[in-house]
C-alpha cells in the first residue's frame, strides 16, 4: 500500500481543487457576491424560472435559496417577471446581473483552460471522464 504522498495523483487532486475553488471565489468576493449566488446566476443565465424551479434545479429547499435570492434581487443582478408561456410570476437575470454572470463564467473557463490546455481534445474527454468516476465512487 503506497503511503501518502505530496507527490501522489491524489494530493495534487487534493490541492488542485483546494486551489481552484480559492480562486474561483476571488471574483465573487470583488463583486460582492457570497460562494452560492455564482451558483443561482449560472441557472438563470440559459433563462428565467420559477423560483420553485429553481431550487428544484439547484437541488435545495426553496427556503434555503430565498435570502440569497432577495438579496440578489436588492442588488439588481436579479428581477421578478413573468417567465414561461403561460407568463407564471418567477425570477430572471438583469442586464447588470447577464454581464456579472458572464465575467463569472470567462473566468470559470480561463481556469479550465489553464487545467486542460497542453491536452489534446481525446486528452480532455479521458480525463474528464476519469475525474466523473472518481467523483461517483466516491459518492457511493
Amino acid at each position: 500500500m503506497a503511503k501518502p504522498s505530496s507527490n501522489s495523483a491524489l494530493y495534487r487532486l487534493i490541492e488542485a481543487g483546494q486551489l481552484a475553488h480559492r480562486a474561483l471565489l476571488v471574483p465573487l468576493r470583488d463583486k460582492g457576491l457570497e460562494p452560492g449566488d455564482d451558483a443561482i446566476l449560472f441557472v438563470l443565465g440559459r433563462s428565467g424560472t420559477t423560483e420553485q424551479e429553481l431550487a428544484d434545479e439547484l437541488g435545495l429547499p426553496w427556503d434555503a435559496i430565498e435570502g440569497r435570492l432577495n438579496r440578489l434581487i436588492e442588488r439588481e443582478l436579479v428581477g421578478r417577471q413573468a417567465v414561461g408561456p403561460e407568463l407564471t410570476p418567477g425570477v430572471a437575470l438583469t442586464e447588470r446581473g447577464m454581464r456579472i454572470r458572464n465575467s463569472l463564467a470567462e473566468h470559470w473557463s480561463q481556469l479550465e483552460e489553464a487545467l486542460m490546455g497542453e491536452l489534446k481534445p481525446k486528452q480532455r474527454k479521458k480525463f474528464s471522464g476519469a475525474l466523473r468516476r472518481f467523483v461517483d465512487l466516491l459518492r457511493l
